[in-house]
C-alpha cells in the first residue's frame, strides 16, 4: 500500500513551502500527497448576528438578505478553496510528484486530521495561516491544536523551502525523544542525510551513554551521525547550534521528561519554532 502525506494548505504565503516540502518528502519515500483545504463553518457563522437591533418588518428583509449574502460567500469560500487546491497540486506535479490528489472539506481543521490521518505518515502543516502575517509573533492559531491532536508526525514548514541535507535531533532521553532518534534512522525521508543529535545541559555518564546509544542507532541506519552536548537553555542552545552548525532540519519529541519538553506544547516551544529559520518535525 502506497504511503501517503497528509498536507493541509490555506492559501497562506506558507502554503507554497507547505507544497514544496511535502514534494520533497514524497519524491524520497514514494508518498502520495494527499493536499487539504478546510473550510471551518464557524467562520461564517461569526458574520450572522447582525440584526439584534432591527425592528418590526425590516428584521425580515434585512434576514433574506443577510442569508442570501451567507449563501454568495459560501459559493465564493467553495470556489476559492477548490482554487488554492488546484495551484497547490500543480506546484507539487511541477516538483516531479505524480501521485497528488485534492480534498476540500467544511469541518474544524482538527476534527479533519482526527478524522483522516489514521491513513497518513505525515501531517504536513505550516507554521502560520492566513490570519498571521509573514513578521507576526505568533504562530497560526491552529499548529498547536493540530499538533496535539495528531498521532503522527508532524512536519512544520517554514517560510521558504530551502534544500535539506543537515538533520538536529534535539534529545532529552524521552519515550517521543528516542522515537525520534529510530524514526531518522528508519525512515527514507533522512536517507544519506547528515544527523546531529544533542542535547542542552550539565554532561553526566548517563546523558553521554545514552546520545552514544543514539549515535549508534544512527550509524546503523546509515547515517554519518555525531553527538553533542550543549550548554545552556535548550532553546537558546538548540537554536545556536542550527545557526552555527547550517542546520536544515530539526527534528525534536512533542513531549519529553527534562527541560526540553518545554520546547514543545509550552512557552518555550513557542518560541523556539517562531524563531527557528528551519523546519521542524515534531514527534509523539
Amino acid at each position: 500500500m502506497t504511503a501517503m502525506l497528509m498536507a493541509l494548505v490555506d492559501g497562506s504565503a506558507y502554503s507554497e513551502s507547505v507544497c514544496r516540502h511535502a514534494a520533497w518528502i514524497a519524491k524520497r519515500t514514494g508518498a502520495q500527497v494527499k493536499l487539504y483545504h478546510v473550510l471551518d463553518p464557524r467562520r461564517a457563522q461569526g458574520r450572522r448576528d447582525l440584526s439584534g437591533s432591527i425592528r418590526l418588518g425590516a428584521r425580515s428583509r434585512l434576514m433574506e438578505q443577510l442569508s442570501d449574502l451567507d449563501e454568495q460567500h459560501a459559493k465564493l469560500s467553495q470556489a476559492q478553496g477548490r482554487a488554492i487546491l488546484e495551484d497547490a497540486r500543480a506546484l507539487i506535479e511541477g516538483e516531479g510528484v505524480a501521485d497528488v490528489i485534492t480534498r476540500l472539506r467544511q469541518d474544524d481543521i482538527v476534527n479533519t486530521v482526527e478524522q483522516k490521518e489514521a491513513a497518513a505518515e505525515m501531517i504536513v502543516i505550516g507554521k502560520r495561516g492566513e490570519a498571521a502575517g509573514l513578521e507576526s509573533p505568533h504562530l497560526g492559531s491552529n499548529f498547536e491544536r493540530i499538533v496535539r491532536a495528531s498521532q503522527k508526525p508532524v512536519f512544520v514548514s517554514n517560510r521558504s523551502f530551502a534544500p535539506i541535507d543537515r538533520v538536529l535531533i534535539a534529545y532529552d532521553g524521552g519515550v517521543s525523544s528516542m522515537k525520534a532518534v529510530d524514526y531518522v534512522a528508519r525512515d527514507p525521508m533522512f536517507s544519506g542525510l547528515k544527523v546531529i543529535v544533542a542535547t542542552a545541559g550539565q554532561e553526566t555518564a548517563d546523558m553521554r551513554r545514552a546520545l552514544e546509544n543514539a549515535r549508534a542507532t544512527l550509524n546503523a541506519g546509515g547515517h554519518e551521525a555525531e553527538a553533542k552536548i550543549l550548554k545552556g537553555a535548550p532553546d537558546k542552545a538548540l537554536a545556536d547550534l542550527v545557526e552555527t552548525d547550517g542546520i536544515d532540519l530539526l527534528v525534536m519529541g512533542a513531549y519529553g521528561h527534562s527541560r526540553i519538553r518545554t520546547l514543545v506544547i509550552g512557552s518555550t516551544t513557542t518560541e523556539m519554532i517562531r524563531s527557528c529559520k528551519v523546519p521542524v518535525v515534531l514527534m509523539r
